[in-house]
């Protein structure tokens, strides 16, 4: 990692209160990977927001409101973040975002094949069209028309505005995890 792991004996007031609300965020939906390292530091891109305060709690404020969203299946959630990963070649997304798409129901030939940057061909309507929307999107320029009306039909058009706000957040998230090379389970001789 290229920036230093905190430690939060070592945050100041800003950073300490920032450092609760993620933990409480964390505690509240990502399990099943590492989070927090033994002494308490945050992990993953908690320990670059952390860094940055006012960018930290922003970026919490939006993953809430992208989290509370709530019109889409949690599998088809994990499809298009997992889809976003591997086109990023974040390794740390793809690490906890197949922990967690485990847990909500993708097999794991589904996973493998997406974080292979492949479409499984065992994917629901709805996954495929979250990993359509999400490669397209990462690969850059206007979202096809065909495929945006595919996705708009099988998702409703509340279901697209989630997909696709979820494939910004975690173009962003994959982002940072790569400027700062984050690993997976976070050594600080990275």
């Amino acid at each position: 990692m290229r920036l230093p792991i905190l430690p939060p004996s070592q945050l100041n007031a800003e950073q300490t209160r920032l450092y609760e609300a993620f933990r409480t965020q964390i505690d509240g939906g990502f399990t099943g990977f590492k989070t927090v390292r033994e002494d308490g530091a945050l992990l993953g891109p908690w320990s670059v927001w952390i860094q940055e305060p006012v960018v930290g709690e922003a970026t919490r404020g939006l993953l809430d409101a992208i989290s509370g969203m709530n019109r889409l299946p949690d599998a088809v959630k994990q499809v298009a973040i997992l889809a976003v990963g591997a086109r990023s070649k974040a390794a740390y997304e793809m690490y906890a975002h197949a922990a967690v798409g485990g847990r909500d129901g993708l097999s794991p030939s589904k996973i493998g094949a997406i974080c292979a940057g492949q479409r499984h061909a065992d994917l629901t309507p709805e996954e495929a069209v979250a990993f359509d929307v999400a490669m397209a999107l990462m690969d850059g320029g206007v979202l096809p028309g065909p495929t945006y009306a595919e996705a708009r039909e099988t998702l409703g058009q509340p279901g697209l505005n989630e997909l696709i706000q979820i494939v910004a957040l975690y173009g962003f998230v994959s982002t940072i995890l790569n400027a700062y090379n984050v690993p997976t389970e976070g050594p600080d001789d990275v």
